[in-house]
Order: structure tokens, then C-alpha cells, then sequence
């Protein structure tokens, strides 16, 4: 058997037939193509076919919306009628042609699979479109040849109508703010996915895979079940807030939550022959709701709390106040220094309290140089700021009472510091008065007292050491920091 040599075959046709690269540049033109356009081939290779044959006009953005159509789809396109003016060379006398063309675009694939060339074949009918002309003049009949070219025009109008209409369309889905992908086959291969899902997947190449082999780390999810029971049984599938691993080529593996809603797409014949998939991210609004149900749970606890410190105040102190007005006074002294330590806690949204503002806050109703403060920025988590506090307002109001607040020369030095402890550090705090009064140890320990041991060794599992000095009262206190305290340049 001869061997058939295509090129032979290629430039024998009669019919005008050229090849574009996906660029839209000339590849090859057979001896017809270049006939019917008065040029020569080595003038058009590599050649932009819209410099070549340009028309900024409705025509020429049909012609080339008609290519991109070809490159997009991998499918043939027709324009059955078309006018477009040709460029005569200098030697044809220059100007235009005006002519009327039927155009008929084929992809040719490369060896990926995908479009690498466009085949056109044009027909010139200019002579059939101007015969019906004339044929339309007063009492003459239109030729049958003139109708086929009105029905083409007609057909070529509806045609580009509802490229267009689709064209918004699939407008309309690639710019959705919602995830868009449309899967065909038993293996689920991607025929089109818009710029949402291609930007959630990390920018990968979609069109054209198929999510079983292509997409390992969704295939692995349980989507993949649900895709496959979508095909078989054509019944639609949805979740909310699901969550999904995605593995994104630009970075390392996220999880997020989907809303996401999985429907069949049926044949002429009733058959599902794919799956429309929408999905939503909503990773920020369901980890919003796990923060809101954590602050909740945290707010009952403290609430909790809060209301138990209240009762052990009230007890305590209408127990070791000498008359009702004193319990009074001593019972709203210090709820004001609850409400204190929860308003600090407040400003940071209890995220923490700074130490040096818990001392100020207890330590200002005595004037500002009646204090001297030391120490780096130190913040106490929301239990140990709460019982600092407590603290601080009972070491303030004994010293007001008794010790170096009750004259006008006594002074309150604290210093603080962490220091490594084993298996993690502590939080020392020194507290000294001077200048006032000279102390004895007291006959019975007051609620005070009490408090501040309750305080900080039985709600924080530290120590203190309180002396009761001739020259004033110092008191030594250690807190763990684990579980409660941070220092701000951590």
C-alpha cells in the first residue's frame, strides 16, 4: 500500500484551509487559503492572523471569540456566515475586499491531549450572498440559494446570541463567590472549575483532572464516597460545616469547614453522567462559633467563681466584723476590689492583667508617691490576676489600718521577679512597709490574713511568708507559674 503524504494531500484540497497555533498565529495555509486571500505562505507563517486580517469590529471579535471557543472546549465551532473584509496586498491595487465567509474551526490535539492547533476551512460566498442581492431587486424571484444564506444568517445570529448568553453565564460562574465544579464520568474528571474552588485548592490545575487519581488528599476524604454514591444513585447529597485537609502546593496542609452540596447531572436518556458540586468556606464562621462556645463555657465557670469568692466574702466577713456597719464597709471594699481585678481582666478581653496595674489599681486611693513600685511586665492570667487582686486590697487595707498607710510618712515598697523553678518558674513578689508605726504580731489572725493565704495557696498553689517586722510588715509570695502567668516578651 502507498504511503498517503499528507502535505500533498493538504495542498491539493480546493477548498481554502489554514492551521493557527494557540497563540492565533500561522502555521500553514495550502495553495486555496492563499488564492482566495491574495497572499503568499511565507508572508503569513508565524504571523499574528489579526495583524494579517485585522477588524476591530463586531466581526472580527466574533471570529476570534469563535477560536477561544475552540481552545476552551477542545470541540469544533462553525460561523456560517460572516462578513469580513479582506486587505488586498499593494500588488492586487491595495484597499479592501469586502467578502462573505463560512468558517468551520476544528481543534487538532497535541501529544498531551489537549488543543495545540486550530484547522480552518473557509468558504468563500461572497458571489451567492451578492446574487441574492440582486435577485432581491423589484419583481424578481429570490433564488433558493439566497434563502440557504438568509437561513444561515439567521441560524449564525441565533448561534452568536447564545454563545453570548453562555459566555455570561460561565461569566457568572467563574467569578461566583461560592465554589463551582462541574465532574463528569465515574472518576469524577474536572470539566470546569471557577476561580473560587481554583484559589481554595491552592492555585492547582483542575480542568481536566479526574478527583479520584489527581486529587490524592481530597480522593482520601470521605467526599470522594459521597461523589461516587451522587453518580450511582442520583440522589443529591449535602453537609455543613464539614471538615476537609486540604493540601495546597504552595504551603503546608490546612484544615478548614465546607458547606457543600453534591447534585447529579443527567443524560438526554435519564442517566447521570455527572456531578455539579457548590461548596462554601466556612473555616472562619465555624471556628467563630467554637471560640463563642469556649468563651461561653469559660464565662460559666467564671461566673461560677466569681459568685463562690462572693459568698466566702460575705460569710467571712460578717463573721469577723465587729458591728454591721464595719462588715458593711469591709464586705463593699472588697467586691470594689473583685470588680477591679475583672475590670483590668476586661480591657484585655481576659486574655491576662498586667501585675504593676493590679498594685496601682489597690494602691492609688493612697496617693502616688506613697508607693514604689519595681518590676519587669509581668501579666497574671485571669485566675491568678483575680486572686492578686484580693491581695493586693488586703495588704493595702492592713497597712492602711495598721501599718505604714495609716500616717502620712510610711511608704509601700514591692518588687517582683521570675525565677526558673523546676520544671518551669516562679513568680516572687516582695512586699515591705516602712515609716510607720512599729508592728507587733497580732493576737488572732483576721480574715485578711486568711484571705491572702486562701488566695494564693489554695487557689494558686503558691506560698507566703508574712512577718510582722518592728519596722513593718513584709511579706514574701510565691506563685507557680504554670497555668497562669506569662511575661509579656514571651
Amino acid at each position: 500500500m502507498t504511503d498517503l503524504n499528507f502535505h500533498v494531500l493538504f495542498d491539493a484540497l480546493p477548498s481554502p484551509y489554514m492551521v493557527l497555533d494557540t497563540e492565533l498565529r500561522f502555521v500553514a495555509a495550502n495553495p486555496a487559503y492563499l488564492a482566495v486571500t491574495k497572499r503568499r505562505l511565507e508572508d503569513l507563517l508565524g504571523r499574528y492572523l489579526f495583524d494579517m486580517f485585522p477588524d476591530p469590529g463586531e466581526n472580527g471579535r466574533r471570529l476570534a471569540a469563535s477560536f477561544r471557543r475552540v481552545l476552551d472546549t477542545g470541540q469544533p465551532d462553525t460561523l456560517a456566515y460572516l462578513p469580513y473584509a479582506i486587505a488586498l496586498p499593494e500588488a492586487e491595487g491595495g484597499g479592501l475586499s469586502y467578502r462573505y465567509w463560512t468558517c468551520a474551526h476544528t481543534p487538532l490535539p497535541g501529544p498531551n491531549g489537549k488543543t495545540a492547533f486550530i484547522l480552518q476551512n473557509t468558504v468563500d460566498v461572497t458571489d451567492i450572498v451578492r446574487s441574492g442581492e440582486d435577485a432581491t431587486l423589484p419583481f424578481r424571484q429570490i433564488p433558493e440559494t439566497s434563502a440557504l444564506i438568509q437561513r444561515a444568517q439567521e441560524a449564525s445570529a441565533m448561534k452568536d446570541a447564545l454563545a453570548r448568553e453562555a459566555d455570561a453565564f460561565r461569566r457568572l460562574f467563574q467569578q461566583a463567590p461560592s465554589m463551582i465544579a462541574v465532574l463528569s464520568g465515574p472518576d469524577h474528571e474536572i470539566t470546569f472549575a471557577n476561580d473560587t474552588l481554583i484559589s481554595f485548592l491552592g492555585g492547582r490545575e483542575l480542568v481536566g483532572v479526574n478527583v479520584r487519581g489527581g486529587l490524592p488528599d481530597i480522593a482520601a476524604q470521605s467526599f470522594m464516597g459521597w461523589l461516587d454514591d451522587v453518580y450511582r444513585s442520583g440522589t443529591p447529597i449535602s453537609g455543613n460545616g464539614v471538615p476537609i485537609r486540604v493540601a495546597r502546593p504552595d504551603q503546608n496542609a490546612a484544615d478548614h469547614y465546607v458547606d457543600f452540596a453534591f447534585h447529579p447531572i443527567f443524560d438526554e436518556h435519564g442517566a447521570v453522567k455527572g456531578v455539579f458540586v457548590q461548596g462554601m468556606d466556612r473555616t472562619t464562621h465555624v471556628e467563630a462559633e467554637q471560640r463563642q462556645r469556649v468563651l461561653l463555657d469559660e464565662l460559666n465557670h467564671r461566673v461560677k467563681n466569681t459568685l463562690a469568692n462572693v459568698q466566702s466574702i460575705a460569710k467571712l466577713t460578717l463573721k469577723d466584723s465587729e458591728s454591721p456597719a464595719a462588715a458593711r464597709a469591709a464586705f463593699e471594699a472588697r467586691i470594689m476590689a473583685l470588680s477591679h481585678a475583672h475590670e483590668l481582666l476586661s480591657r484585655s478581653s481576659w486574655r491576662g492583667a498586667d501585675l504593676r496595674a493590679i498594685l496601682t489599681r489597690e494602691l492609688r486611693p493612697y496617693g502616688a508617691n506613697r508607693a514604689q513600685l519595681t518590676g519587669a511586665p509581668v501579666r497574671l492570667a485571669p485566675r491568678a490576676a483575680v486572686a492578686m487582686g484580693m491581695v493586693a486590697h488586703e495588704l493595702a487595707s492592713n497597712a492602711a489600718k495598721h501599718g505604714a498607710l495609716s500616717n502620712g510618712e510610711g511608704r509601700i515598697m514591692a518588687d517582683w521577679h521570675l525565677e526558673p523553678d523546676d520544671g518551669g518558674s516562679s513568680l516572687k513578689i516582695a512586699w515591705r512597709e516602712a515609716g510607720g508605726p512599729t508592728v507587733g504580731r497580732p493576737e488572732r489572725r483576721g480574715f485578711g490574713s486568711r484571705l491572702i493565704r486562701m488566695s494564693l495557696e489554695g487557689e494558686l498553689g503558691g506560698t507566703t511568708d508574712m512577718r510582722f517586722d518592728s519596722d513593718g510588715l513584709k511579706c514574701h509570695i510565691s506563685i507557680p507559674y504554670e497555668d497562669g502567668l506569662r511575661h509579656e516578651h514571651d
